[in-house]
């Protein structure tokens, strides 16, 4: 930096806070909100590029699809013959979720339904 630059700078922010400048920005008295605190250090500055420019990792995006098709199943009637293929796609994505984590317990992201009528079938 600039020699003496922080000591004007460092002088115009503690006149903006005794002028009140400070006092009603958004999100005051809030908590900050720390999304990136999954992705290890040394990726944050990629992460957050990327997340700028619109890309998301596959992660994500499945999280994404997953939530929409969960609500999508939602609204659909539980008698109705179009929630067969909705709970199939949800399943579908819910596992290539799991197997893009390497993740094996994929039965507490099933649905109590889904998860029911595989044990009945099962048992």
């Amino acid at each position: 930096m600039i020699p003496g630059f922080e000591a004007i700078v460092e002088q115009r922010i503690k006149k903006a806070q005794k002028e009140g400048e400070f006092d009603n920005l958004e999100g005051a008295n809030k908590p900050l909100k720390f999304e990136d605190q999954h992705v290890p250090e040394e990726l944050r500055l990629a992460h957050k590029i990327l997340k700028n420019s619109g890309f998301l990792p596959p992660e994500l995006d499945l999280k994404k699809k997953i939530s929409r098709v969960e609500q999508l199943l939602d609204a659909v009637h539980v008698d109705s013959p179009e929630r067969l293929p909705i709970q199939k796609k949800l399943n579908y994505l819910i596992t290539k979720l799991n197997t893009i984590r390497g993740d094996r317990q994929c039965s507490a992201l099933l649905s109590d339904e889904y998860r029911n009528t595989i044990i009945k079938k099962i048992s």
